[in-house]
């Protein structure tokens, strides 16, 4: 039965163990089937929902139409079929047709359109056969002239550059008019990106941000397909990229967990299974990585992510199609240029299909995470990251990021503290009461009684430092002028595995009120669905309250916070945060310590977070001890507490 008649075989219910080719393949094809309904007429378009973007409806459509290609492109590349291919050959015809009802429209400056080249660009690179061929010289003109618009219109200083090298990348793989001037002046200053060990910053100096974006969304896999692409003419940038991704390589492995989970940091993870997208693209690159990056261990990097996604049985809607969220559908995670059909950048996860079933790749058999080979704490000097992998936890400390153009949610999104594989961060659903700021992983603070707060959101300064031997990452930041704050993150040692730490100087002119949280946390008991009571007598699950700490136990885990220092002046509580903001856990609760500051305090704050996945023991026993034994305060960080 065709694909586009029978009733799909939705992603989350293939029952497959996602191992072989040809079960990836599968998943792949039953994300693209049940898009066939929601073309338009003329199949330049699919609308997938309602909600809006910044940008027009038409690029919103065309998102839907483009994006899925990733996973298209890739399985006609190496000979496979899909029954709806006729649909977007169709839509390719009509939507760069000026004549036609459903044309595109030309790009104009900084337009959505300009993205949409990319996954369009690298169908037409790997499928020509399928995707170019077919259309007649006048379609092809139609083609050149619409991918060709890019070339003269501004583009933002980031990662989108490369949108426009893949537009053109599209036409001079299939010899038509293309500009190799912009062409190598585009590659030429996105290498001014570089900063060294494989990373690239997604645009300007004047901000760190090296997060997805600088991976697997765009950078380093763009890099890689380029090398596949276009290598063979262009062999001395090709050797520099795969030098790059060599690098890259030994650091972002740091950011997975054993499960196939990765850390939620940064801004569209609404994309999913594109987060793996770089290990697809050195599998697609052919590239052979150091060791321990064997084709197996690459190729299991890669699939227990997409078995991950494939048990999320809340990210589809009833029709099969993805929706806006991360763990659940959810649009305060969103992006105001998140349409409904931004989703699909999900399908780049699939770029490793282009390679056929006979490849070493899909031949190798599948190995474990390198636990042994990666390192349990590292520090990350370019993205200003310490890598944690202790005590069943996988996470990073962060030193505050920031795009140089506005971010919904960015406090949340990089400037906290902490952030977890296995604990999702949340973000905020309003600004007037402390459960609705997304406060895990951050102190907040209120000038007005607690019905407003302000977080770090982007630090005056941060560096990294080594202090007995340790990795510490500091920052300085100001919530108010006569407000500032200094910040020591501290990862885990041996003898507390499940514990890091956090120390703030608070130097305040005004009075405040703080809230400081942990990770948070499934917020729901097991026992009658409703929220976590009082801990019970078993200590199996629920929440405690104490002068200077607080504990959650639930589903998730075990998570608590503590007060080292000043234990007189904060207080425990167990926040249950609002409804759906947290990206993994749709109901949260969240262990805090609060505090009352008066005007004119200088004080010290020094935190430890506790920290214990369900992941890391199934029944959730032998959790008291550790969170029992506190840590202590490294003598250090006592002498600058006792100094002021």
């Amino acid at each position: 039965m065709a694909e586009s008649s029978r009733s799909p075989p939705y992603f989350t219910d293939l029952n497959s163990p996602l191992e072989t080719r040809a079960q990836v393949l599968e998943a792949c094809k039953s994300l693209l089937t049940p898009l066939i309904p929601f073309f338009s007429s003329g199949r330049t378009r699919l609308r997938l929902g309602a909600t809006a973007t910044r940008y027009d409806e038409t690029g919103a459509q065309l998102e839907g139409f483009t994006r899925p290609m990733w996973g298209l492109g890739a399985l006609l590349a190496s000979g496979d079929t899909f029954s709806g291919t006729e649909l977007w050959l169709d839509g390719l015809r009509n939507g760069t047709n000026p004549e036609h009802p459903e044309f595109w429209g030309y790009a104009k400056d900084l337009d959505q359109r300009m993205v949409e080249m990319c996954p369009m660009g690298f169908a037409l690179c790997v499928a020509p056969k399928q995707l170019w061929d077919p259309l007649t010289e006048k379609e092809k003109s139609n083609v050149q002239k619409w991918l060709g618009w890019i070339n003269n219109r501004e583009m933002p200083n980031t990662n989108w550059l490369w949108f426009r090298v893949f537009a053109n990348l599209a036409l001079k793989t299939n010899g038509a008019e293309y500009s190799p001037e912009r062409l190598e002046a585009d590659l030429d200053h996105l290498d001014t990106f570089y900063r060294g060990d494989g990373w690239s910053n997604d645009g300007p100096s004047s901000h760190r941000q090296m997060d997805y974006y600088s991976g697997s969304f765009a950078i380093q896999l763009l890099q890689l397909l380029y090398v596949k692409i276009n290598g063979h003419d262009d062999k001395e940038r090709a050797e520099e990229y795969k030098t790059r991704a060599k690098l890259f390589a030994k650091d972002f492995v740091h950011y997975w967990d054993e499960e196939g989970r990765g850390i939620t940091f940064g801004r569209s993870l609404t994309y999913r299974f594109a987060t793996a997208g770089f290990w697809s693209a050195v599998a697609f690159a052919e590239l052979d990585l150091d060791p321990p990056f064997t084709c197996g261990v690459v190729k299991g990097l890669l699939l227990r992510n997409l078995r991950h996604w494939s048990q999320q049985k809340d990210i589809l809607t009833h029709s099969g199609l993805l929706t806006i969220g991360y763990n659940y559908p959810n649009q305060f995670l969103s992006e105001n240029y998140n349409s409904p059909g931004s989703t699909y950048w999900f399908m780049l996860g699939f770029v490793a299909l282009a390679l056929p079933e006979s490849h070493a790749f899909w031949q190798a058999k599948e190995e474990p995470f390198p636990t042994a080979s990666v390192s349990k704490v590292v520090a990350l000097k370019h993205p200003l990251h310490i890598m944690v992998n202790k005590g069943g936890h996988t996470f990073l400390l962060s030193s505050g990021q920031a795009c140089h153009y506005p971010v919904r949610a960015s406090e949340s999104k990089y400037g906290k503290f902490a952030y977890s594989s296995a604990f999702g961060y949340s973000v905020p659903t309003g600004g007037y009461f402390v459960e609705a700021i997304g406060g895990d992983s951050m102190i907040a603070f209120s000038d007005d009684e607690g019905e407003s707060w302000k977080v770090r959101k982007q630090p005056l300064d941060a560096r990294l430092e080594t202090v007995d031997g340790s990795p510490i990452l500091v920052s300085s930041w100001k919530p108010w002028k006569d407000v500032s704050v200094e910040t020591y993150l501290i990862p885990p040692t041996d003898n507390s595995p499940n514990w890091h730490l956090r120390a703030h100087h608070l130097i305040t002119k005004r009075a405040l009120k703080s809230s400081e949280g942990a990770f948070a946390l499934h917020g729901v008991s097991a026992k009658d669905e409703r929220e976590l009571q009082a801990l019970d007598a078993q200590e199996s699950e629920g929440r405690l309250e104490t002068h200077d700490s607080s504990l959650a136990v639930s589903r998730g885990g075990v998570v608590g916070i503590v007060e080292l220092h000043q234990s007189k002046l904060r207080a425990g509580k167990a926040l249950d945060e609002d409804a759906n903001s947290n990206l993994t856990e749709s109901r949260s609760v969240l262990p805090s310590l609060r505090a009352d500051f008066a005007a004119e305090s200088d004080s010290w704050l020094v935190t430890a977070v506790y920290a214990l996945p369900a992941s890391a023991e199934a029944d959730q026993t032998g959790w008291q001890s550790g969170w029992k034994t506190r840590p202590e305060i490294p003598s250090w960080l006592a002498e600058k507490v006792k100094a002021k």
